[in-house]
C-alpha cells in the first residue's frame, strides 16, 4: 500500500509480496484517488473467516531452540496484528501475504478437536506435551465464538494428556474450570505473553491484544488456582521495551509467576519489510535508532537464523538485555521453576477412562 494513511486497528501497514507466488499485487495510487473521488472504500479493513480441513493436527517441532517438541494450532493467522511475529511468514505457506493478510484473513481448522482425539488414542502415540499455540494465538478473539480451543482442553482432560498454552488473551481465563481439573495431576503449563506495562506500547506493538491490565490479572488469577504461569517478556526490542525487564519481571513475580522467559526480537523473511514499514509510519522519530540496534544484535542484519543464536542475539546490547534477565532471574524468581508436566497418567487413559490393565 503505497499511500501513507496508517490502517486503522492493524499491526502491519501493508501487504508484502509472497515469494512462493508468481504475481504480485500492488494497490496503486490513482486507484486510491479513483475510489476517493467515486466515494467509493477502497480497502473493508474486515478479517474473514475462512473453514479448513487438516488431515492432521499435530505438528511435530523439529527446531532445536524452541523449547517445543509437538504443536497445535487451531487458527492460522492471528488477528491480534503483534507486528513483530514470527509466524507471519507462514501464511505464505497458505497463499496469503505475511502483512495485512496474515491479520486478516484466519483460517479456521473446525475439526482440530477430532483429530486431536484420534492422534492421542492411537496404540503408536508416544505421551509428550503437545503446545497450544506454537505458532498463532489459540485464543485470539473468534475463539470466544467458536471454542475450538476449549474442546481441545476437554479432549487433553479426557484422556489425561499433557497440554501447555501459549497466550496473550485473558479469553484463557473462560476455561479456567478445566485448566484447574488439568492442574490437579499436573497436566498443565500456561505461557502468558507479556511485552510492556505500557498501554499505550501494547497498543502499538499488539493492537487487537488483551490489554495489559487484564494479561496481569491474568497472571495472578492462573497462579491463585494452582496453574503454573511462565511469562515471556518475548521479544524484547532495543529502545521499545528493553528498558522494562527488572519492572515487569518485579510485577509479574508478586502476581505469582513462576518463571519468566525472553527472546530479542528478529525479523525473519517478510517481518524486516513489515516491522521497517511499520516503525517509519508509526515511531518515525526513533525508526532508525531501534533499526540499527536490533541489526546490532544479529551481526548487522535485522535477523540471525541459526539456532541457537536467532533468539537470543549477540553483541553489547544483546548481552545487556541477557544480564538484565539473569539479574531478574535472581532478584525475583530465586528457586522458582516451572514444574515438569505429568506423562505418565495417559497411557492409562487412552480409551477415555481408566483401566487396571
Amino acid at each position: 500500500m503505497e499511500n501513507s494513511t496508517k490502517v486503522k486497528g492493524r499491526g502491519a501497514q501493508k501487504n508484502v509480496h509472497n515469494r512462493f507466488l508468481e504475481d504480485a499485487h500492488e494497490v496503486r495510487s490513482d486507484f486510491l484517488e479513483y475510489c476517493r473521488k467515486e466515494g467509493e472504500i477502497a480497502d473493508t479493513n474486515k478479517t474473514t473467516y475462512i473453514n479448513v480441513f487438516p488431515k492432521t493436527i499435530i505438528n511435530k517441532v523439529t527446531s532445536p531452540d524452541v523449547g517445543m517438541e509437538y504443536s497445535l494450532n487451531p487458527y492460522q493467522g492471528c488477528e491480534h496484528g503483534c507486528i513483530y511475529c514470527y509466524a507471519r511468514n507462514s501464511h505464505e505457506y497458505w497463499g496469503y501475504s505475511a502483512g495485512l493478510d496474515f491479520e486478516r484473513n484466519i483460517l479456521v481448522k473446525q475439526n482440530a478437536a477430532t483429530l486431536l482425539e484420534e492422534k492421542i488414542k492411537k496404540k503408536s502415540w508416544k505421551t509428550q506435551t503437545i503446545v497450544l499455540s506454537g505458532n498463532t494465538d489459540c485464543y485470539q478473539p473468534v475463539e470466544k465464538e467458536l471454542e475450538i480451543t476449549r474442546n481441545l482442553l476437554k479432549v487433553f482432560l479426557k484422556y489425561k494428556h499433557p497440554v501447555a498454552i501459549i497466550t496473550k488473551n485473558a479469553l484463557i481465563l473462560r476455561d479456567l474450570d478445566l485448566l484447574k481439573e488439568l492442574a490437579k495431576d499436573n497436566l498443565i503449563g500456561v505461557n502468558i505473553s507479556i511485552t510492556s506495562l505500557s498501554e499505550e506500547t501494547r497498543r502499538v506493538l499488539e493492537p487487537r491484544t488483551t490489554t495489559i491490565k487484564k494479561r496481569l490479572e491474568t497472571v495472578k488469577t492462573l497462579a491463585e488456582n494452582g496453574i503454573p504461569v511462565n511469562v515471556m517478556l518475548a521479544p524484547i526490542i532495543p529502545s521499545i521495551n528493553s528498558h522494562e525487564i527488572l519492572p515487569l519481571a518485579k510485577k509479574v513475580s508478586e502476581l505469582g509467576a513462576t518463571s519468566i522467559a525472553f527472546t530479542i526480537v528478529r525479523l525473519n523473511g517478510a517481518i524486516g519489510e513489515i516491522f521497517t514499514d511499520w516503525i517509519r509510519k508509526t515511531m518515525p522519530d526513533k525508526a532508525d535508532k531501534v533499526l540499527h540496534q536490533i541489526e546490532s544484535c544479529h551481526g548487522g542484519t535485522l535477523n540471525d537464523s541459526r539456532y541457537g543464536h536467532r533468539m537470543r542475539g549477540e553483541g553489547k546490547i544483546a548481552e545487556q538485555i541477557r544480564n538484565l534477565m539473569q539479574l531478574a532471574r535472581h532478584k525475583y524468581f530465586k528457586n522458582k521453576k516451572m514444574p515438569r508436566l505429568n506423562m505418565e497418567l495417559h497411557e492409562q487413559h487412552k480409551n477415555g477412562q481408566y483401566s487396571l490393565f
